[in-house]
């Protein structure tokens, strides 16, 4: 038996988390990249064959990200040399042809196999990679999918192959194709949430070879890989606190895994010191940052949280009546991902709120139906929408929303305590997001939305309406009160 072991390093969704933060009463510093980045060098010179890959999402969340439009983290991630990286929905925040200049910034290959340019039928990355170590030869490519290609529908030049039926044809083609080169290991790194990994998983054919998936996209913390269909999954929450490693033994001979070991390995100075050279770099960043955001731009009442983005939260009840009043509209629906931050306040400075609320986005109102918008949070509140992957909301306080669970069905739905009638029209306020994705994510048409009447343009920047109330009304208080509420 002709075996080598691998070690493979792997990230996701590390959101421009450049810097540790200090956690407990010993001040233990966690994540940041300068503590990932030793770790990783760490593994490199005790192992003999390491490979560091990053499954999506390495852009957008941070402060100094969107200061410098993913150019700092692409600066960033050149210093820590991944072997291989697959696209997150992320990647694209800055628009296509910023995401094709970044990727001429990487001194690393960027694979996706199933995105494409509709006119030419060509696709945008690199659809695979061969690497070759130790003598072995590693196939990587790339997947992302429909459930987080929404940001995508601006952009008309792209097509893509995004149902996970499409995407496992996808990786069998090139699979396929690359086979007769004695591919010894292959590896799909995915941007599409751990259960649709699962599902993918089932989906992909034995005759495709193929042997792993690291996944992202839902944040996923896991105990212990899964195997499905002979293919392990993992995949390594979010953030740099912590960092996956799979240590596994393939045979040449039979091109397959014969044994694996995988970890989930928290980052942290107890474990290792920061590299200080990336270190100083991302200090230049920050010094840069903190100089134009750390002005005061207003005080809440008290700490106001978004700890899970599934549930009411404080922070989310802030921005949705904020909203709702700027709008003037019954119902106000503000996307839970939109708010980046666990919490803000009470002081509030630029560079939090910043922080918090990364993402630009116009804010729209419309009129609908009752049944329409019983239609709608009908849909929005549904279990499955609370796996990690599907699109949540916050909601303004004259809305009180119950879903039992067990029925799997809206039982009520009220706004200024009286219940929504069918016939009777209703505004609603949205992100610009959520109207060009409404199908998906609302469970109703454009054109069900425009149905009532033409819609109104309220802002350009929904981010500058939420900065602009904070800036003129000073301790501001909200708190959890059943806006949303689940029956089991």
């Amino acid at each position: 038996m002709n075996t080598k072991k691998f070690t493979i390093l792997h990230s996701n969704d590390m959101h421009g988390d450049f810097l540790a933060e200090i956690q407990g009463h010993e001040g233990k510093l966690v994540g940041g990249l300068a503590l990932l980045s030793s770790y990783i060098n760490k593994v490199r010179q005790e192992e003999e064959n390491v490979l560091y890959v990053i499954a999506g999402d390495m852009v957008q969340g941070s402060l100094i990200d969107t200061e410098y439009k993913g150019i700092s983290t692409m600066e960033i991630m050149n210093y820590l040399d991944p072997d291989v990286v697959a696209l997150g929905n992320h990647e694209f925040d800055y628009g296509l042809p910023h995401l094709l200049f970044l990727e001429k910034m990487a001194n690393f290959p960027i694979v996706n196999a199933n995105l494409y340019i509709k006119k030419y039928n060509k696709r945008l990355m690199q659809s695979h990679l061969i690497l070759k170590k130790a003598g072995f030869d590693i196939l990587f490519t790339g997947i992302i999918t429909e459930k987080v290609m929404d940001s995508l529908n601006k952009d008309k030049l792209i097509s893509s192959f995004v149902t996970l039926e499409e995407a496992s044809h996808e990786i069998e083609k090139i699979c396929d194709v690359y086979k007769n080169d004695d591919i010894d290991l292959t590896v799909i790194l995915t941007h599409i949430g751990f259960e649709s990994d699962v599902e993918l998983a089932k989906l992909i054919s034995p005759t495709a070879g193929v042997d792993i998936i690291i996944g992202g996209h839902s944040h996923t913390i896991l105990e212990k890989p899964e195997l499905v269909n002979g293919i392990l999954i993992v995949q390594a929450g979010v953030g740099t606190d912590q960092i996956g490693r799979l240590d596994i033994v393939v045979d040449d001979d039979t091109n397959k895994i014969v044994d694996y070991s995988w970890q989930l390995i928290p980052i942290n100075n107890k474990l290792i010191e920061p590299d200080q050279k990336l270190e100083e770099f991302i200090k230049n960043f920050q010094e840069n940052v903190d100089s134009k955001y750390n002005s005061i731009v207003g005080k809440l009442a008290v700490q106001l949280t978004h700890p899970i983005r599934e549930i009411e939260t404080s922070l989310g009840n802030l921005a949705a009546d904020i909203f709702s009043e700027r709008a003037e509209s019954e119902v106000a629906l503000v996307g839970s991902g939109w708010i980046r931050s666990k919490e803000i306040g009470p002081v509030i400075t630029l560079k939090d709120f910043y922080r918090c609320f990364p993402f630009e986005d116009t804010l729209h109102r419309f009129k609908i139906n009752g049944t329409q918008l019983k239609t709608i949070f009908s849909h929005i509140m549904r279990a499955e929408n609370r796996n990690g992957e599907g699109e949540c909301y916050q909601v303004n306080s004259r809305v009180k929303a119950v879903y039992d669970d067990a029925k799997q069905k809206l039982v009520s739905l009220k706004i200024d305590n009286t219940e929504v009638s069918h016939d009777r029209l209703y505004t609603i306020s949205l992100q610009g997001y959520h109207v060009r994705n409404s199908a998906a994510n609302l469970n109703i048409s454009l054109e069900q939305l425009t149905k009532e009447g033409k819609p109104k343009m309220i802002a350009m920047s929904a981010q500058d309406v939420l900065l602009e109330h904070i800036r003129d009304n000073q301790n501001v208080k909200k708190q959890v009160e059943g806006r949303i509420t689940y029956l089991q």
